[in-house]
């Protein structure tokens, strides 16, 4: 395979090899790829989430997230914070 890289990208994987961070060009390709593979896999598993929940709407079993959800879900998390803090500290004394 030949790659051919623009010259801002030359100059870029010139300016690591010239401080030790990569021995070659073809170091700087290697990473990219690692870099772009490790995105793909990640885009790939968020795509699968979303299919779940999607899934989870259909069937019933999932909760809309609104902003409205979001304000009591909050509200909840305090309660048990609040709750959890005040048994914490009753324990305590």
């Amino acid at each position: 395979m030949e790659v051919h890289l623009t010259s801002d990208q030359q100059a870029l994987a010139r300016r690591a090899i010239e401080s030790g961070r990569l021995h070659r060009e073809e170091d700087a390709v290697q990473e990219a790829l690692g870099l772009w593979e490790e995105r793909e896999r990640q885009r790939i598993a968020f795509l699968a989430t979303l299919d779940e929940a999607r899934i989870s709407l259909a069937d019933g079993t999932g909760h809309p997230i609104t902003q409205e959800s979001m304000r009591e879900l909050a509200e909840a998390v305090k309660q048990r914070g609040r709750a959890r803090l005040a048994n914490e500290l009753a324990s305590s004394r």
